[in-house]
């Protein structure tokens, strides 16, 4: 009797072996099947591919989602230098996988010494803006060291070799990196026209082979004696030098100086999820603020039809005209009160300007409380989706095209002119001062989704993600073609620019309601996103920029 209950209870435990085993592969088949331009495990959205693909190849070697988007980014210096690079600075979003969110902000400082009317010169009309008074003190390098100390798996140097063995060989130029190669001319500083020049002293063009050798070196001593050889080393010694014979006020004291923030990220609800930014003075406040008004009409595929398309857009830019009216109350916290900028997050401020938008007209500037200022363009964006679920958002930039335009030729690094952000905003400036920034690193999370998002361009940035995220979230449309949409962009002076491909009934119908049109020679928007949902990860790298995400 006893042997035969045996039987029973062994067949029973079999049985039930049999059927959870059963269970887990129907689980492991139903999660793994993905659509075939999705991935399973792990994403990057980078701005090429190439810098796609080595951030995904350090996550495959066991690296963290900063590791990969540390080693993206580095790749993205030579890619495509004209946007980024270690004489920048960058602002990192990271979630990490039990889901807690910090900022590590290493933008760019106010240097010590600066010309006293150097805000006097600001342009008044949009232009580039280059030379060695407007170079911020670099915080790139330690914006990296400082998240690979938080959240680094792989031994430092290894992010560096891929970029290394790049810049050293060389590789033909991209097709957006020789599309601004013209901006070098002959009465820029000699020492870039020459990286960029042939024996003949021609410029370089695309598919010409072009190598970043000096660079190599000074990326090979960072990798090989960390972010301190760039701070206080030779290499220090010799980007001061190159700087101030370029008349710049630089000096060694502001290089060793130089320090990272990390703080919490800024928490704001928006339907099913919870979006994370960062706190001024990058521009996540005034995303939230359009998306907040936005959020308020309802929104949905039926919105994008005949009339309700024109309001929607109507008031969309209109929204977009609130936001660039309290531009000039972003400020670095450390010079300003952030109780003024928390507000802007709330969705009781965003209810006020949406009951002063009007439904069928437009109004001067001065309904807005405009502030003209210089509008910016360049930087990089970086979104990475690791397989533990960690997640890293960071935007990078040198400021306009190639930065300054100053050039050590001693160190192979392009400075950054990012102090031409503070021109139109403020009236005076501090040394160790952040300038202002449009730059939006978010990571947005529900229960069941996330997505890593932000752009380059500019002020173009707030542009490229909120069109995506209405487009995607509210009018129904996929990620890829949420990016794709054509954008309207409002400038500083309430006047709208659209995209070539914008539809010309609605512009013609947004004339008619009073909105300003001007056309635009050149569009900056450029998002790259990760999104997971049901266990697929999609990515997708902007096609403006020709980008290519990866995955696995």
């Amino acid at each position: 009797m006893a042997r035969s209950k045996a039987r029973v209870y062994a067949c029973c435990a079999l049985m039930l072996l049999i059927v959870l085993t059963i269970i887990v592969c129907i689980a492991v088949l139903v999660r793994r099947k993905c659509p075939d331009d999705t991935f399973s495990s792990a994403a990057v959205a980078a701005d090429s591919g190439k810098c796609s693909a080595i951030g995904r190849d350090i996550l495959q070697k066991g690296g963290s989602a900063v590791d990969g988007a540390i080693a993206a980014l580095l790749c993205t210096s030579v890619m495509n230098p004209q946007s980024m690079g270690i004489g920048g600075g960058s602002i990192f979003t990271v979630m990490d996988s039990s889901g807690k969110v910090k900022i590590i902000n290493s933008r760019e400082t106010v240097p010590r010494k600066f010309k006293s009317d150097l805000l006097t010169s600001c342009p008044k009309t949009f232009q580039i803006v280059a030379g060695s008074p407007w170079i911020g003190v670099p915080g790139e390098i330690r914006g990296y060291e400082q998240a690979h100390r938080l959240y680094g798996k792989l031994p430092w140097a290894v992010l560096f070799q891929p970029t290394i063995k790049l810049a050293r060989e060389g590789f033909p130029i991209p097709q957006i990196q020789g599309r601004y190669i013209p901006y070098i001319d002959r009465n820029e500083t000699l020492s870039l026209r020459k990286l960029y020049s042939d024996k003949n002293g021609n410029l370089l063009k695309t598919g010409d082979i072009v190598k970043f050798e000096k660079l190599a070196d000074t990326l090979e001593t960072i990798a090989n004696h960390g972010a301190d050889a760039f701070y206080t080393g030779r290499i220090a010694e010799d980007l001061i030098r190159d700087i101030q014979e370029a008349g710049g006020t630089l000096t060694a004291q502001d290089l060793a100086e130089y320090r990272v923030t990390v703080t919490d990220a800024w928490v704001v609800p928006l339907g099913e999820y919870q979006m994370y930014i960062p706190p001024p003075p990058a521009g996540g406040i005034i995303l939230s603020l359009i998306l907040n008004i936005m959020k308020g009409y309802h929104l949905n595929s039926a919105s994008l039809v005949g009339e309700q398309k024109t309001r929607a857009y109507h008031q969309y830019i209109e929204a977009f005209k609130f936001a660039n009216g309290l531009k000039n109350h972003i400020r670095d916290p450390k010079f300003s009160s952030e109780k003024m900028a928390q507000k802007f997050t709330e969705e009781s401020f965003a209810n006020h300007i949406r009951s002063l938008i009007s439904r069928d007209k437009t109004h001067d500037s001065q309904y807005y409380n405009i502030t003209p200022y210089l509008d910016s363009m360049g930087t990089t964006h970086v979104s990475l989706l690791a397989e533990d679920g960690s997640a890293v958002s960071v935007t990078s930039t040198i400021n306009h095209i190639f930065g300054s335009k100053v050039f050590s030729p001693s160190t192979g690094v392009i400075l950054n002119n990012e102090l031409s952000d503070f021109c139109g905003r403020v009236d005076n400036i501090f040394p160790g001062e952040q300038p202002p920034s449009s730059m939006v690193p978010a990571v947005l999370k529900s229960k069941s989704k996330m997505l890593v998002i932000g752009a380059s361009g500019g002020s173009m940035i707030t542009t490229g993600i909120a069109s995506t995220l209405m487009n995607h979230l509210w009018f129904g449309k996929n990620l890829k073609e949420a990016i794709a949409t054509p954008v309207v962009f409002v400038d500083s002076e309430n006047t709208e620019k659209f995209e070539p491909a914008f539809d010309k009934d609605l512009i013609v119908a947004l004339k008619a309601l009073g909105h300003k049109h001007e056309t635009a020679n050149h569009f900056y928007n450029v998002v790259n996103a990760v999104e997971k949902e049901d266990g697929c990860i999609c990515a997708v790298s902007d096609a403006r920029k020709l980008g290519e995400a990866a995955g696995y």
